[in-house]
């Protein structure tokens, strides 16, 4: 669905059934992020928690870390990474 708002002098004002529809009707503030050529608009986390900018929480790349591990033969891997990735050893 699209909704055309004027950005004025004061800025831009984006129509409540816009913001009940997208966001809910209980979302009393939000963040706005800047994106090149967008701004994302997402309720605010609690407490000052920064929410996802639009990836649902099932597609969140950053989740399935761990999921596949891989065996190194390693046994000091989590202490001595560094080492590992810098000089091959």
């Amino acid at each position: 669905m699209t909704t055309r708002a004027k950005v004025t002098e004061e800025g831009l004002l984006i129509p409540k059934e816009v913001t009940n529809r997208a966001l809910g009707e209980s979302s009393e503030e939000v963040e706005i992020f800047e994106e090149p050529g967008r701004l994302v608009v997402a309720p605010a986390g609690k407490d000052g928690e920064r929410q996802s900018a639009g990836i649902p929480l099932d597609e969140d790349p950053i989740l399935g870390l761990g999921k596949n591990p891989v065996r190194t033969g390693a046994r000091d891997g989590s202490t001595e990474h560094d080492r590992y990735l810098y000089t091959g050893d």
